[in-house]
């Protein structure tokens, strides 16, 4: 799909992208770019501002009847607060700032797809080109819904992908279900009576009884949860005491719960505040139980997952995509916008995770995401933008009467 001169000056943008990061709502001069070339490619219709910095581009396509068919594609484009650790010409320029996901990859991916849509203009309907904020923890998904960006640009159906490291280079990975699990957050203060450590029987010591609460916490996934529902519970932080004589009033827990269902979810937030409030009232201390539901699951609709799945079959043959992959428990935002909408969301494999693509000056540690040493595959921009390319034609390329 991209010539050679194309593919080179992508490859350019993107490592721009990455040498300037910006974190989540501050993508200022990330929108700014963006603006411009879809300004320059003659998008009919840009809005700014959606969700803080969200960008979406509007191309009517010239094939065939006027149709109120559409889609949407979406590209997220904040970084990570990380420092890199790489030393290649297009390392992040900023302390503290790195595109350690592959957002910069995803949405110049999507750029270079918008330029040759506008070119060619062979589809029929509404295509709407997503650039999206504040992925990494943000919720910038919600955040754009929220400021009207499918009541200004209402979808048929809604597409995003993720670079996968450890998949191998180009390959495709769909889930026709749940790909994503849910990001859910819980915060437990516990109150007890402090006290003298050589006196506990004068105390209701809050440490003690934390830890009967985090034992009973982690046996809901195992005794409580179906086996067939997959559930993480993880306790990750807890705090108590000032003095290794002193028997505090209170202890702190907290951690997150990742499900692939609502069912599992509902359950676990249930059993935790009730083992809360239970066990500390047996021991004659009170808990005060805050639980707070981050992002759901992200879960594709089967349908749409298919038309995506022969797309890419033929472009790229079967033996390059994987029909069933994996699910992960990590979360991502772009759940919000399958909420609202029909779609998928899938992988685009970035290679092994040796990162060999990196050539010279990588910090010599794995290419995982979230991690100082990784960097985006740019082999995978012609690969990508030939997908949207392609999906987009074979979606709105005829009259919506003829589905």
């Amino acid at each position: 799909m991209l010539s050679p001169a194309e593919d080179s000056a992508f490859r350019d943008i993107r490592r721009d992208f990455h040498a300037h990061p910006e974190l989540k709502f501050e993508e200022f001069r990330t929108s700014e770019k963006i603006y411009s070339f879809l300004r320059e490619w003659g998008c009919d219709e840009i809005t700014r501002g959606l969700g803080g910095t969200g960008i979406v581009g509007v191309l009517h396509g010239r094939l065939g009847a006027v149709t109120s068919k559409s889609i949407g594609i979406r590209a997220d484009m904040d970084a990570l607060p990380l420092t890199e650790k790489n030393e290649f010409e297009h390392v992040s320029r900023y302390s503290g700032k790195m595109h350690a996901c592959g957002h910069d990859g995803h949405l110049t991916i999507l750029l270079a797809a918008g330029k040759k849509l506008a070119e060619e203009r062979n589809f029929s309907g509404k295509l709407n080109l997503i650039f999206q904020p504040g992925e990494e923890g943000g919720a910038g998904g919600k955040a754009m819904i929220d400021d009207g960006l499918f009541a200004k640009h209402p979808c048929s159906e809604i597409y995003a992908l993720h670079n996968w490291p450890g998949l191998s280079e180009g390959t495709f990975g769909f889930k026709s279900c749940a790909l994503m699990a849910s990001s859910n957050q819980f915060d437990i203060t516990i109150t007890g009576k402090g006290g003298h450590a050589a006196m506990p029987q004068l105390c209701v010591d809050p440490i003690f009884i934390g830890t009967q609460l985090c034992q009973a916490i982690y046996g809901i996934t195992s005794r409580m949860v179906k086996p067939i529902d997959s559930a993480v519970i993880s306790i990750s932080r807890i705090k108590a005491g000032d003095s290794p004589n002193i028997i505090g009033n209170d202890i702190f827990l907290s951690g997150t719960v990742r499900t692939f269902s609502y069912e599992a979810l509902d359950l676990i937030e249930k059993k935790i505040k009730h083992l809360s409030t239970q066990i500390c009232s047996a021991f004659g201390a009170k808990a005060d139980v805050c639980f707070l539901r981050q992002y759901p699951p992200t879960i594709n609709d089967e349908e749409i997952t298919a038309h995506a799945v022969s797309v890419a079959e033929k472009l790229f043959g079967k033996r390059k995509v994987l029909t069933d992959i994996e699910p992960t428990m990590g979360a991502e935002d772009f759940s919000f916008m399958l909420q609202k909408v029909p779609g998928t969301y899938f992988f685009l494999g970035n290679g092994d995770i040796s990162g060999n693509h990196r050539g010279q000056g990588h910090g010599l540690g794995p290419c995982t995401l979230h991690n100082a040493t990784y960097d985006f595959n740019d082999n995978l921009i012609g690969i990508g933008a030939k997908f949207w390319n392609e999906l987009v034609m074979t979606r709105l390329g005829h009259d919506e009467s003829s589905d």
